[in-house]
């Protein structure tokens, strides 16, 4: 039974001598292996969001980190699918739909809503009974926008630990809605232009679609608004906005807000913005220092990832046997599962989770763009 864990006792728990890497454990009649190139399926013949350029690549979601360039083919739900061909230009991609079966050499694969961003999707893989769980990055708070978070039983469960300490635990997200509405009326009331920035594909269209638009206009930097329009088109409802261009007088800024990735902070664009008051959308603000760091204002701890206890959930609701813990706190999480008496093993990936700085870690190659987006 998963239980809550003091933050201190997991810091100072030493980490056993059982306690070793995926690699150093792994099994030859492993279904899911983690190779150099990605998680692989030698049954099947495929990969999930492989890291390196692969013939067949099942992709959970539409991040840099989980979706590069460079692979044979493609496929990922139906409602990642937009964002993904625009991102990375003209690539051989086939769709499924939520919940549907797959055979590939006699293993099924269907695709579970992960909640993370929209058409982000676990990724289940059964064979002679065995069944794993491929789960990308997810949370359970349902943002709108997002097909809602599913659990999916199974005997070993891939998970991510991006906010795998008991210091991350989410306030209910419609409180941080209002408080980023109120420091907004706050700003327009003072004549400053509200600056708030989130990852250009998810964050931003959470924020977007529960801003108060009554306060004043929304202005979006050109990666939010590309993508927009990307999700816009598939048929999802999102709030007007204005693309920020160079033929928009700076004081036609002033009282409104202005929505842009974590790449535009300090940059030479957001010179136009004055008077500024900057504000940071992520799970990273609830450290100490992170917003100072930062010369932001204000700090809204906002994650489209699972935060401790929420994170335990789903490990007890998936009745995993086995966990293989990725990106994040590996090491101090893969620990507390062991002594609450599951097999559980930390795997080395290219999975980045989410970063304060964007998507910067990862070149998103985009065909309708001569450079990567921020």
């Amino acid at each position: 039974m998963i239980i809550t864990y003091s933050f201190s006792l997991i810091m100072r728990t030493r980490l056993k001598t059982y306690c070793y890497s995926y690699m150093s454990r792994t099994k030859s009649s492993d279904l899911l292996k983690f190779t150099a190139k990605g998680i692989y399926c030698a049954q099947a013949g495929i990969y999930i969001d492989p890291w390196r350029p692969v013939d067949k690549a099942l992709i959970t979601h539409g991040h840099a980190d989980h979706s590069r360039w460079g692979h044979k083919s493609y496929l990922a739900t139906a409602s990642a699918a937009p964002v993904i061909k625009y991102r990375l230009g003209d690539i051989n991609m086939q769709t499924i739909d939520y919940g549907k079966s797959l055979s590939i050499n006699g293993v099924e694969f269907s695709f579970h809503p992960a909640g993370h961003i929209i058409g982000s999707a676990q990724i289940r893989v059964a064979y002679k009974g065995e069944v794993w769980v491929a789960s990308g990055d997810y949370k359970l708070e349902d943002d709108g926008i997002s097909e809602a978070f599913e659990p999916i039983k199974c005997n070993t469960f891939i998970t991510e630990s991006t906010f795998g300490l008991p210091i991350y635990d989410w306030r209910p997200q419609q409180d941080i809605f209002n408080d980023i509405n109120q420091w907004w009326r706050a700003n327009a009331a003072e004549g400053k232009v509200s600056f708030i920035t989130g990852y250009s594909l998810g964050k931003a269209q959470r924020i977007l679609n529960s801003l108060d638009s009554s306060i004043g206009n929304i202005y979006t930097h050109g990666a939010v608004e590309n993508i927009n329009e990307v999700i816009r088109n598939q048929g999802v409802s999102l709030p007007d906005t204005i693309r920020v261009t160079k033929d928009i007088p700076p004081k036609d800024y002033i009282s409104n807000l202005v929505l842009a990735p974590p790449g535009a902070l300090n940059s030479a664009w957001m010179k136009k913005f004055k008077p500024i008051s900057i504000g940071i959308a992520s799970g990273w603000m609830a450290l100490r220092g992170a917003r100072r760091r930062r010369a932001a204002e204000r700090g809204f701890v906002l994650s489209d990832h699972v935060d401790w206890k929420d994170l335990n959930t789903v490990i007890k609701e998936t009745e995993a046997e086995r966990v293989i813990v990725t990106h994040g706190y590996t090491k101090i999480y893969t620990q507390y599962l062991l002594e609450q008496g599951l097999d559980a093993q930390a795997a080395q990936t290219e999975f980045t989770g989410e970063s304060i700085d964007g998507e910067s870690s990862v070149t998103i190659e985009n065909s309708n763009s001569s450079k990567p987006e921020v």
